[in-house]
C-alpha cells in the first residue's frame, strides 16, 4: 500500500490550516477596521457577512487543500 496520498493530504491539511489562520486574520481584521456601520442593524448585517466570508475561507483552505495534497501526492509520488 502506498501512503503518498495520505501524506499529501496531511501536509495539505497543515498548509490549509496555516493559510486559513493567516488569511482570516488579515482579511477579517481589515474588514473590521473599515466597518462604517452606524445602526445596530447595519452592524449585525456586517457581522453576518463576515461569518459567511469565514465559512467560505474554511471551505476553500481547510476543505480544498487536503484534497489537493492527496491528488498531488498520488500523482507525483505514487
Amino acid at each position: 500500500m502506498n501512503s503518498a496520498g495520505l501524506v499529501g493530504a496531511v501536509i495539505g491539511l497543515g498548509l490549509g490550516l496555516l493559510e486559513y489562520r493567516l488569511m482570516s486574520a488579515v482579511v477579517i481584521g481589515a474588514l473590521r477596521r473599515t466597518d462604517r456601520s452606524v445602526t445596530e442593524a447595519e452592524k449585525d448585517d456586517y457581522e453576518r457577512r463576515i461569518r459567511i466570508l469565514r465559512a467560505v475561507l474554511v471551505v476553500m483552505t481547510i476543505g480544498l487543500m487536503p484534497t489537493l495534497g492527496f491528488v498531488i501526492g498520488r500523482t507525483v509520488f505514487g
